[in-house]
């Protein structure tokens, strides 16, 4: 899921081109819900580096109780290790907090260049790599146009999809070159006024002159501070980040001649399998989606570094697969299988797109892993979608019909807030095809090089799901992957309030419309009912 929302450029963009200027154990009463407070206080740095783990009815944040299900429930009892797959790209399985968590194949002898346990994969030690050396991709109905088929059903919607987002995507970058220019001028001005280039806030603040460019340089800078932007490097990066993003989308996302399959494998032949390579690892420092998801379900707790993940007792099987741009089916479909056939139960997928020519064959890796005890976590979407009128893939149904497996789970995001506002904006909803919601906004997490970061999206909801989902399958192995999904689907806590949809505040909706169970994940009562489960 790699939609570009900058909310801040979003709203530069209007401005300045229009202007100028616990006892017994119980699970959480579902009724005391929403009588909470709600969290008006800004988040202090250590709620906003956790606030995911934190519990509902204590901290008035709408987290999962992990931290209050260590403390009560899981306690020092010893678990069962969960192999979870994390099909996404690459993985830095050399991070300070990732790298004792890291899967090690032990039929498999490192770098020898041979099939040592004979799956197919050779050097697979860690996971595989079906993407090579590859990562920046088009879109799907791009590859759609480019084919050149005019037979395929979805050409015409594609061809017009494709000259919306061109025409709106060039615009943009013309924008935004536009506000580049404009604060490049307005820091020459300043800086000259000033006669010094390292100008603070406070300097800009007290500047009193009747030269027009200069008070016009003010206002610019005023409006950067009023929207967060502490100094004109800030604001530098803001813009040049933006336009990096834009960039990116017309030379590759867009480009009808973009070549990005570097692999020598063919898409479309699902004859050939054992494709790309063993190195799990990003090809560039900034591939860092499946280090961050990687870190929400895992990272090392306690150690005190960075963050803690979700799951303890977990060994994190990397599959690199997603690109940036658009996955390829046949690259999620082996992805799927391989992850099942070499010993995970639970595969966490944080990507999704609203094409897919080879969904089928998806939908059986799906059914393949339904039928081999493998929960599958996918993330909604980030395009604020009724996920019941629009399709997004890979999903494991045809036009809502019936599901083909019973351990597929569907994740929305929630904010670090409880109340009207406390689902996404951004997030994909559905009461059919939305199984539950989860905390996935300003999620702090690793990222490679032994950094760390915060990001948003459904990306970082459904490993939270899939961390709480490796606890149940610790701590209660013998119940199935349909029983997990069950146990996460009717533990959680329930609101009656109602929500903004989709970012939409004349889309409003009760929070149990947006979700076919109608609740939150909650680790806490997860664990409770799960126990219940497993006598």
């Amino acid at each position: 899921m790699k939609s570009f929302k900058p909310l801040f450029l979003s709203a530069l963009l209007t401005s300045l081109l229009f202007s100028c200027g616990s006892t017994a154990i119980i699970s959480t009463p579902i009724e005391n819900i929403d009588s909470s407070p709600l969290k008006t206080a800004e988040l202090t740095v250590a709620e906003k580096q956790n606030w995911g783990h934190l519990d509902l009815l204590k901290d008035t944040i709408p987290g999962m109780s992990v931290d209050k299900a260590y403390a009560e429930i899981i306690k020092t009892k010893k678990g069962k290790k969960v192999i979870v797959a994390v099909v996404d790209s690459g993985i830095d399985i050399d991070h300070e907090d990732l790298n004792e968590v890291i899967w090690t194949n032990k039929g498999e002898i490192p770098n020898n260049g041979i099939d040592d346990d004979k799956n197919g994969y050779v050097d697979d030690v860690h996971g595989w790599n079906f993407l090579g050396d590859g990562y920046d991709e088009q879109l799907e109905y791009v590859r759609i146009l480019a084919s050149g088929d005019t037979s395929n059903p979805e050409y015409e919607k594609a061809k017009a999809e494709y000259e919306k987002e061109y025409q709106l995507w060039s615009g943009r970058k013309m924008q935004y070159d536009q506000i580049y220019q404009r604060i490049k001028g307005a820091d020459e001005a300043l800086s000259n006024h000033l006669n010094k280039k390292d100008y603070t806030k406070e300097d800009v603040q007290g500047i009193k002159t009747d030269n027009q460019e200069v008070t016009q340089a003010v206002q610019m800078m005023n409006y950067m501070y009023s929207n967060g932007l502490d100094s004109i490097k800030d604001a530098y990066k803001e813009i040049e980040g933006g336009l990096e993003s834009i960039n990116e989308k017309l030379n590759t996302h867009l480009n009808k001649d973009f070549k990005g399959r570097i692999n020598g494998d063919n898409p479309d032949d699902m004859s050939t399998k054992y494709y790309g390579n063993g190195n799990v690892k990003p090809v560039k420092k900034s591939e860092s989606h499946g280090t961050h998801v990687a870190g929400i379900i895992a990272a090392e707790r306690n150690n005190g570094l960075g963050a803690n993940g979700v799951a303890n007792n977990v060994e994190i099987m990397a599959v690199r697969t997603v690109p940036n741009g658009d996955e390829y089916d046949k690259d999620v479909a082996l992805a799927i299988r391989y992850a099942v056939d070499n010993g995970a139960k639970i595969i966490n997928g944080s990507f999704g797109k609203y094409y897919s020519p080879h969904s089928d064959w998806v939908r059986d890796a799906i059914t393949y892993a339904g039928k081999h005890d493998v929960l599958f976590i996918i993330a909604a979407g980030n395009d604020g979608e009724d996920l019941d009128t629009v399709s997004i893939y890979p999903n494991d149904q045809v036009d809502n019909g019936p599901e083909v497996s019973d351990t597929f789970l569907t994740v929305g995001a929630l904010e670090p807030k409880y109340g009207s506002n406390m689902v996404a904006g951004f997030s994909n909803y559905g009461k059919i095809n939305v199984d539950v919601f989860a905390p996935g906004a300003k999620v702090y997490s690793s990222t490679p090089e032994n950094e760390y970061d915060t990001k948003g999206g459904t990306s970082m909801a459904a490993p939270a799901v899939a961390g709480v989902a490796a606890l149940i399958r610790s701590y209660y192995p013998s119940l199935t992957a349909a029983q997990v999904k069950r146990v996460l689907m009717d533990s959680g806590l329930a609101a009656q309030t109602k929500v903004v949809a989709g970012g939409d505040t004349n889309n409003v909706k009760p929070f149990g419309d947006l979700t076919k169970s109608g609740k939150m994940v909650n680790a806490y009562n997860a664990l409770i009912m799960a126990s219940q489960m497993a006598k």
